[in-house]
Formats: C-alpha cells, sequence, structure tokens
C-alpha cells in the first residue's frame, strides 16, 4: 500500500494547511484578530451586495453549517450584521461592519506580502 506522503493529493492538503498556518500567524502578529476563513466571507459580502449564505458557502468551499458557524461567530464579534430579508423571513441579508475601512486594505497587503514570502 502507499505511504501517506507519496499521494499528491495528501500533499497539496498538507502544503494548503501549512500556508493557512503560516497566514494566520501572520495576521495574529499584525494585530488582526480576524481569521481567514471570516475575511473570505466578508471579502464575499462586499463583493456580491445581497448574497445568501449558500452562495457564499460555494465561493469560499464551505458547506453551509460551516459558514453559519463562521457568520454568527462574526456577528457575535460585531463584523458584520444579520438582517432578516424584508420579503422573505427564511432569508438573512448580510452587511460587513468592519470599525475601519483600512483594516481591509492592511489586510489585503499583509496576504499579498505573506504570500510572496513563500
Amino acid at each position: 500500500m502507499e505511504k501517506l506522503n507519496s499521494i499528491i493529493f495528501y500533499n497539496i492538503d498538507k502544503a494548503i494547511r501549512a500556508y493557512r498556518n503560516y497566514a494566520q500567524r501572520q495576521l495574529k502578529a499584525h494585530g488582526f484578530t480576524i481569521t481567514i476563513d471570516q475575511w473570505l466571507i466578508i471579502k464575499a459580502i462586499l463583493e456580491n451586495p445581497g448574497i445568501t449564505q449558500n452562495e457564499i458557502g460555494d465561493l469560499v468551499f464551505k458547506d453551509n453549517a460551516s459558514v453559519t458557524r463562521i457568520i454568527d461567530l462574526m456577528v457575535k464579534s460585531d463584523y458584520i450584521t444579520r438582517q432578516v430579508h424584508p420579503d422573505d423571513r427564511r432569508k438573512t441579508n448580510l452587511n460587513e461592519q468592519i470599525p475601519e475601512k483600512k483594516s481591509s486594505e492592511r489586510f489585503r497587503i499583509l496576504l499579498k506580502r505573506t504570500g510572496k514570502q513563500l
């Protein structure tokens, strides 16, 4: 039987996890309290007004339960707000609420720099 480290998908996943851990450490070192997954969801909301949680999941490669959990944490942390859709109570409208708009630009620059360091 093949060893795990000889399987390409295992190595790809291992590399992705190593990069995400490195990037998260860099964010923390630069004073950010947001996770990469949370940032991806905020970006999805900013770039796609009116996006649904299902659509967010498709964009960021997360299942619905994970997206719901992340959004719940972000609402509690005041990164986003959630309001009931006026026409359909089963839907919610999500809006980003980052206190400093410059934070998003600093975050983007840091991620870009982190990617170049690898």
